[in-house]
């Protein structure tokens, strides 16, 4: 296989919801560099894909919106399955487009996203982060602040959960986005995605989520979630994760525990 790409992928949002009570679905993204995609090419003929979740047709549409053909066997290796809330779906694309020589603009890589899946995560540009990103019209509302460093132990908790592009019953985030901009310590930061979670689980369930809970009896700042998808996660500041705080997690039922850390502050 010649031409590897890696393409890091996400872990759930810092928050997601309506920008106003009928405003566009937006959301921050909280990246997680250990997760994403990995994808090889064979140039061959024909266009075969592996492990990708796209469909040679699909695939063939995509590049076309670009500009671009590809021919030969792809093959790509998540780190977790799709719908869990990872951005293995916009990943997989971004390292399709750059296996064949992609190279532009992040934004049309977006958009030509969206048009392929009727949705995108914010992940072909460089600090996702500071994006406050309308995900089913694959653009950026707002520039935001730099997030100080932070680190999160998480995991996931339920089934998979595909995102569907005509699914709009989120809850409205526009004052929490509003404070998001005057907010720079972490404290603050984490209480935000805390209630952003809480309002899309009060609205979206699923039923028993154990992770608000969690986040109070080890101490955590704040929690978050895949706002669509499994990924569940307790903010702390750097190196404050307390002994048997992944024990706590896994007999709560979270699988596939996951420990990182973000921020430039």
């Amino acid at each position: 296989m010649t031409g590897g790409q890696r393409v890091a992928g996400h872990f759930g949002e810092w928050m997601q919801g309506r920008l106003g009570p009928a405003g566009p679905v937006v959301l921050i993204t909280m990246p997680a560099p250990g997760l994403g995609v990995l994808a090889w090419h064979r140039p061959g003929a024909g266009l075969a894909l592996h492990g990708a979740g796209i469909s040679p047709a699909r695939a063939r549409d995509f590049l076309a919106r670009l500009g671009l053909s590809l021919r030969g066997r792809v093959v790509m290796r998540a780190r977790v399955a799709p719908g869990l809330g990872t951005g293995v779906s916009t990943a997989s694309l971004v390292a399709l487009a750059r296996l064949a020589d992609w190279d532009g603009p992040a934004g049309v890589l977006a958009r030509a996203c969206v048009g392929a899946e009727g949705a995108s995560d914010p992940l072909m540009f460089a600090a996702p982060e500071r994006l406050l990103w309308a995900s089913r019209e694959g653009r950026i509302v707002a520039a935001l602040p730099a997030l100080p460093r932070h680190e999160v132990l998480g995991g996931f908790w339920g089934g998979p959960v595909r995102t569907r592009a005509a699914d709009q019953a989120f809850p409205d985030i526009s004052d929490l986005v509003a404070r998001w901009h005057g907010t720079r310590d972490l404290a603050g930061f984490a209480a935000l995605a805390s209630e952003s979670a809480a309002r899309s689980l009060a609205l979206r369930g699923p039923l028993g989520d154990p992770v608000a809970g969690l986040a109070a009896r080890l101490g955590a700042l704040g929690w978050m979630r895949a706002h669509t998808g499994a990924a569940r996660g307790l903010i702390f500041a750097p190196g404050t994760v307390p002994p048997g705080a992944e024990a706590a997690l896994r007999a709560a039922g979270l699988r596939g525990l996951i420990r990182f850390r973000g921020g430039m502050g």
